[in-house]
């Protein structure tokens, strides 16, 4: 049987294609995270959120359009992030020992921190997201 599990909480925001966007969707996910009491990983959080939003204003959205963040928390404790940008291409880490990559290392680091992580599809664009199971275990690593 298929339990189907809701969304206790959600907030979105959009930001333009601006540098300044990254530190106000860090400071968006810090006081959600508060209010939902989840401060416990908020460190892990704030640098994932930090990645993504600055993966989407440096590769995934063009000139004068906008993306948006998004963080859920469901009733089973886990919490999402997701960064939405009308960009092509897929985020990739990069391979191992590539030293002389440039891009990349954000992502080494939200797959290093985040429980899960992924690219979905939108159109135009894609998501990018992560989840943290609650701290007190649950869900699959």
């Amino acid at each position: 049987m298929h339990k189907e599990i809701q969304t206790l909480c959600a907030r979105t925001v959009r930001y333009r294609r601006e540098r300044r966007s990254v530190p106000l969707a860090r400071e968006f996910a810090r006081h959600a995270l508060a209010d939902w009491d989840l401060e416990g990983r908020a460190d892990d959080v704030l640098l994932c959120v930090s990645e993504l939003a600055t993966n989407a204003l440096l590769h995934g959205v063009p000139p004068g359009r906008e993306y948006r963040l998004c963080l859920s928390l469901y009733e089973d404790g886990l919490l999402r992030a997701e960064v939405h940008d009308s960009g092509g291409g897929e985020p990739r880490v990069p391979v191992r020992g590539a030293a002389e990559e440039e891009c990349g290392r954000g992502l080494l680091l939200v797959s290093a921190l985040a429980d899960k992580w992924g690219v979905g599809e939108r159109d135009p664009g894609k998501v990018v997201w992560c989840e943290w199971w609650p701290e007190f275990g649950g869900g699959p690593r």
